[in-house]
């Protein structure tokens, strides 16, 4: 938990009981995808005394200081990205299951001009899948 309190301390955000809970879970080194529900879910079988809402509200505090990437599959489920490098994914409609890709896997020949004024910040494909 010290190395959780540490990330906490360096983003500018204040090592609270809540988020060193939630930051030991999602940053143990392991790539994970989760929506607050899904950790939620697990926080409350582990018998953590968590809300939901203050996962929905650490999860995005990590994403804003860029701890986590926020990936919106649709206006219902919104994913929280452990690896924040730049990668793609593919997502199992059915299992609603996101899985990484590897950017060296993904070849883009082309990209469309950005509108006038913009310019494109990042590229995320994701690939639906089916049974």
């Amino acid at each position: 938990m010290n190395k959780v309190k540490e990330i906490l301390r360096a983003n500018d955000l204040r090592p609270t009981k809540q988020r060193v809970l939630i930051g030991d879970y999602l940053f143990d080194g392991i790539d994970k995808h989760v929506t607050a529900e899904s950790l939620f879910k697990k926080l409350s079988n582990e018998k953590r005394g968590v809300s939901l809402a203050t996962v929905y509200n650490t999860l995005h505090e990590f994403c804003k200081k860029e701890l986590l990437n926020k990936i919106t599959i649709d206006t219902d489920k919104v994913y929280f990205d452990t690896n924040i490098s730049s990668h793609h994914h593919f997502f199992s409609d059915k299992e609603k299951l996101l899985l990484d890709i590897k950017s060296q896997d993904v070849i883009i020949s082309s990209m469309p001009a950005a509108p006038k004024g913009k310019k494109i910040k990042k590229v995320e494909l994701i690939i639906h899948l089916e049974d």
